[in-house]
This record gives C-alpha cells, structure tokens and sequence, in this order.
C-alpha cells in the first residue's frame, strides 16, 4: 500500500503524493469544489498548501478528478498535471478504481451482506436522489454489495462495495431498505449529528497509477468520535 502522511499548515491528512496524484483523507464538512455556498473548498486550500511548499510561482494547476459529498469523510484524488487528470477521470469512469465504504447505520439490513439494485432518480431542486425497484424515466442503474462488519451497542457498521457511482448513492440506497445513515436527515435518519456530519466515510480506494502504471491502494481511519472509535 502506497501511503505517506506529511505535516502542512492547513492540517491536510494526505495519504500519497507525488508529481501527478494527491490523495487526501477529507474531513467531514468539506466541500471538495466552489459552490454556491462560497465556502473555501478543499481544492483551493490543497492549492495553497502545494504553492507554499513548493514555492510555485503564479497559479497552481489542480484537478477534480471524483467528489464526495460534504458531510461524507474519507479519500479524495485531486490530478496535479492535466495528463493525469484525463487519465483519471478515464479510470473512474470506466469503473477501473475499486471504492469502499463504511457506513454506520442504527437499522440494520434484513440480510447480513448482500446485493442492492434500485433505478436512482435524481432531483436537482431538492439535491436528493430517489431509489426505486422498477427502472424509472430518467432513472440511472445503481448497484452495490454491502456486509455488516460489526455490531456496536446501537447500531452496525455495513462495508460497502461501491459497483456504480450515482449522485448520493448509498444515501439513497440504504434509505430505501430503512436503513438510513446514522446522522443523513435528508434521507431519513431522525437526528442530526451535532457537527453536521453523517457516518458515511470513504475508506478504502485503488486504482493503477494514470501515469506510473503502479497499483496505488489508500486506506483512510475515519473521524475521531465515539461511534467511529468503537468500530
């Protein structure tokens, strides 16, 4: 596993760097591109922390190669050249990088690992997609595997084996079987968490280097709370 932690102002958790590729471990509350909150986003501040310790003169080229959601954690791959980045997003596209996620839940499933298949709608007014059993107009084909890996006091911890990338996927999907998202009140889950996250982190990514050809395999601890210290 390819992996290197370096220290930096901004107190970036970055798992691998190199002249192409960084990969951070994203905390929640994040966003990983400007929107409309005007927010600093992640790609600025990984901008800056490569300008300062490179000494890089004028603009800092960087590449959003995925995203996650904003108060999802874990591994993000920003391209540091425009050759990376095309080759990047020809791998996430093509499905070559292997996601998996972790996902704490109070409801567990009625199984304890299998297949989820829905037709995923999205609707941009409300920024939510609806899963459904029966393929819908509009409607996108998203699947994934899922095991329960431990069994905490109140709640379980699934591991989540992405198949397909759809907007909010897992959200949706786990909130269609009535197993939402310990702290996700969009999609169903009957509190908050108190800083705004939700306990759905980004654990596991690999992929073949776009430019080295190398195997590149990250491995992300989740946050520090209670909940994912028990697991």
């Amino acid at each position: 596993m390819s992996e290197r932690i370096l220290s930096n102002p901004q107190n970036l958790q970055i798992l691998y760097e190199d002249n192409h590729i960084i990969a951070i471990n994203k905390r929640p509350g994040d966003i990983v591109q400007g929107d409309k909150t005007q927010d600093v986003p992640l790609s600025e501040i990984i901008k800056n922390y490569i300008k300062k310790k490179y000494n890089k003169p004028g603009n800092v080229y960087l590449g959003v190669a995925h995203r996650l959601d904003r108060p999802t954690s874990g591994i993000v791959v920003f391209a540091r050249t425009s050759k990376a980045l095309t080759r990047l997003n020809k791998i996430f596209a093509e499905k070559k990088a292997k996601k998996t996620y972790w996902a704490v839940v109070k409801n567990p499933p009625k199984k304890k690992e299998g297949i989820l298949s829905h037709w995923l709608r999205r609707n941009p007014k409300q920024n939510k997609s609806y899963a459904h059993e029966d393929e819908v107009k509009d409607g996108k084909k998203a699947i994934l595997a899922y095991s329960i890996i431990r069994e905490l006091d109140n709640h379980y911890l699934l591991e989540i084996d992405l198949k397909t990338g759809r907007h909010h996927q897992i959200r949706a999907q786990l909130a269609a079987i009535q197993s939402p998202i310990k702290g996700d009140l969009k999609y169903g889950f009957n509190r908050s968490n108190p800083n705004g996250s939700i306990h759905l982190h980004a654990r596991q990514l690999s992929f073949i280097h776009p430019v080295s050809k190398e195997m590149l395999e990250f491995l992300a601890p989740p946050p520090s709370d209670s909940i994912w210290n028990a697991c």
